[in-house]
């Protein structure tokens, strides 16, 4: 077992997850390989006010699930916007009933945890942008390309 005291406040000195890109700013921490976990992940994100954390998309393989801790984050699911109030728990299953998106709609940053399975590969969907995204978790570079899904071939093409 590994041990990281204070690992929140870490935080606010070194952001290694996250986002510049306008609209998406984010920053945020991945403890799972930081106190030895393999098959759980879990992330905490700050989000500014008027920016969301990352597109809206549901994931083929890993389940995940949100814990609010600061602020009140605007959560665009299937059915629609909620506001979550701090302490709220929610849960995205795989495929397209756990379709998610999180976004600071307040005057102050919000902070919230994800948990998640951490399976591979993975396939992403983002249906806003018709696009498909295969990720291999497990190493630091490697399969992560994005595809149209509109470009989508039979599974015969190009086959002799």
């Amino acid at each position: 077992m590994t041990d990281r005291p204070n690992a929140f406040a870490d935080l606010d000195d070194s952001a290694e997850r996250g986002s510049d890109r306008e609209g998406f700013r984010s920053r945020g921490i991945t403890f799972g390989p930081r106190v030895g976990s393999e098959r759980l992940g879990m992330s905490l994100y700050e989000v500014p006010p008027g920016q969301r954390s990352a597109p809206y998309h549901w994931h083929t393989a890993n389940e995940e699930m949100l814990i609010t801790l600061r602020g009140t984050v605007s959560l665009r699911t299937p059915d629609g916007w909620r506001e979550l109030p701090e302490g709220a728990v929610v849960a995205f299953p795989r495929g397209e009933p756990g379709a998610h998106q999180m976004r600071n709609d307040t005057s102050h940053p919000i902070r919230f945890l994800v948990v998640s399975e951490v399976r591979s590969p993975e396939v992403i969907a983002y249906p806003d942008s018709d696009k498909i995204g295969a990720r291999e978790w497990d190493v630091t570079e490697g399969l992560r390309p994005n595809f149209r899904a509109s470009d989508a071939v039979d599974y015969w093409d190009g086959e002799e």
